[in-house]
Formats: C-alpha cells, structure tokens, sequence
C-alpha cells in the first residue's frame, strides 16, 4: 500500500507545493519563507516519520497569515489523499510531549469529521522566529478541517512561547503517526459505518 500524495494551492497571495509520503523516514525540504515555521515543519517530519517536501511563495511582505493558512490548508489536503480510504488504520492517537517546563498533550481521532478544541494557554510572545502565535490555533484549525478530524490540543503548562509552540506541533504528529499506523490485525476501517 503506497501512502504518497502531490498537492499544490495557487491563489493571488500563495503559492504553495507539496509531496508528501507517510510512510517515510522523516525526511524534509521545507521552505516557507518563515524561519519558524519551517522549524516546526522539520520536526513535525522528523517526528512523524513523514516524508515532506514543501515550498511557499506567500505575499510575506503584507503578512504571514496567508502563507501559514494556504500551507495547512495544502498539507491537510496532502494527508487526506495519502491516508486513502484509511484501510487498516488505528484510527485514534495521543501524546504528551515535554519540553523543559512545557507539557502539551494532543489526542485525535480520524473519524472523518473535523472539529477542533484548542486549549492553547496563554501565549506570551505575539510573534516567534517570524511566527505570528496568534496562527499557531488557525493553522491547527485549517489543516484538521483539509485532513477531516477531531483533534483536541491542551497546553497543560509553560510559560517559555517556543516550548509551548513547538510541543504543540510535536504532539500533534506524534498523535497522528500513532493513528496513521497500520494495524495487521484491523480488517477494514475501524469503524462499525464501514467508512471513516
């Protein structure tokens, strides 16, 4: 079973390109334009054990809100394609991430339908690396609507805003990739519709 998916969005503000394999080794070419973002990208690959390339021409120069929605919205559309008719999947996924005096826990269900619950805490610094915080909620709320599913994410502590940011996106693929694994034993979709 090949796990693989190209997909670009073109509009009048970006231009964003993605090849995505989900059953990779965690290797990345992220350029986005946005120092940060790309930061997270790479661990979210290398954590996840994707394989991602993504490239991003945004209007930067206006601001990083269109970039950072296009790209969500494109590696949503990315996973959703490469996850198929989800054959065999285990489904549901969670993870606590640590960073130092940050604990973020995310758990997620690829039931198909997209609803996102955002405990995010209070971010202290409005922008990092580049990075407008305020898209950290906006990104996660556009890519779980393109890659349909419920996806619950609590900062449960931190006070230091890339820890807080960067357990976010930890947590977030070490859920996914949990819920992405094939099961031997799973005949069909987990689910008793017959379709998730």
């Amino acid at each position: 079973m090949s796990r693989n998916a190209s997909t670009s969005r073109k509009t009048g503000e970006t231009e964003v390109n993605v090849e995505l394999n989900i059953d990779g080794a965690g290797a990345y070419a992220v350029r986005t334009g946005i120092g940060f973002l790309d930061h997270m990208l790479e661990l979210f690959t290398r954590h996840g054990l994707f394989d991602l390339k993504l490239t991003c021409r945004g209007d930067l120069h206006v601001d990083a809100h269109h970039s950072v929605e296009d790209i969500a919205i494109t590696l949503g559309e990315a996973f959703k394609l490469a996850a198929g008719d989800k054959q065999g999947i285990a489904r549901y996924g969670f993870a606590y991430v640590p960073m130092d005096e940050t604990l973020v826990r995310c758990a997620l269900d690829l039931s198909g339908r997209p609803y996102f619950v955002p405990n995010l805490g209070e971010l202290r610094r409005e922008v990092v690396g580049g990075l407008p915080t305020e898209m950290l909620e906006h990104f996660f709320r556009s890519f779980s609507t393109h890659f349909p599913m419920n996806l619950h994410i609590d900062v449960l502590r931190g006070s230091d805003t890339h820890h807080v940011v960067e357990g976010v996106f930890k947590s977030v693929t070490r859920a996914l990739r949990q819920a992405l694994t094939v099961d031997p034993r799973q005949q069909g979709v987990p689910s008793t519709k017959g379709v998730l």
